[in-house]
């Protein structure tokens, strides 16, 4: 029972460094996304600049437009089928899907989307990268490989392969000189 004892101590040694780690990971992705949502939202604030949120009023407006005739159009076909013409609920369909791709269309060609929409992508491959650094920290301060370490083993295997193969080339044409000589 003395010989479990100071395993148990060992493993609780390294249970808990393993939750020390996992918190100040869990901490350091909170933060990240903390970083990410207010990067985000001074995005959206600095998208009040004259040009891009007047780009970006003109792009809604249009959409509105855009729902507003689809919604008139709605309204004619309906009056036809109470007035017993025959429209088929296809026509139905397509008048919504239509508007909605003309719709993300209106919104999507203005500089004020293009600018949330590159500032936002440029900020979750940052979040991206910080999280693959504490997760590849975690592993590193937990003894596991990571995948620098292990590119790094790869390319020792390499070099050693071509070292090999250079000093295999060498005595072969020692062996070569040694048998012509003989």
């Amino acid at each position: 029972m003395t010989d479990s004892q100071p395993q148990m101590q060992n493993w609780n040694a390294f249970v808990e460094q393993w939750n020390e780690q996992f918190l100040d990971a869990l901490e350091d992705n909170m933060e990240a996304q903390a970083e990410f949502v207010e990067s985000w939202s001074e995005t959206v604030g600095e998208v009040s600049e004259d040009n891009e949120l007047s780009d970006g009023v003109e792009g809604y407006a249009r959409a509105y437009e855009t729902w507003m005739n689809a919604s008139q159009q709605m309204v004619e076909r309906m009056n036809d089928t109470l007035e017993g013409e025959d429209v088929d609920v296809d026509e139905f369909r397509d008048i919504w899907l239509n508007t909605a791709n003309e719709a993300f269309k209106d919104v999507m060609s203005t500089t004020a989307f293009a600018k949330m929409t590159g500032e936002t992508v440029g900020d979750v491959l940052e979040l991206q990268q910080e999280a693959d650094e504490a997760s590849q920290e975690t592993l590193r301060s937990l003894g596991f490989a990571t995948e620098d370490g292990v590119v790094e083993v790869g390319d020792r295997l390499v070099e050693l392969e071509r070292r090999q193969h250079a000093v295999e080339e060498k005595l072969d044409r020692i062996l070569e000189h040694l048998d012509d000589e003989q």
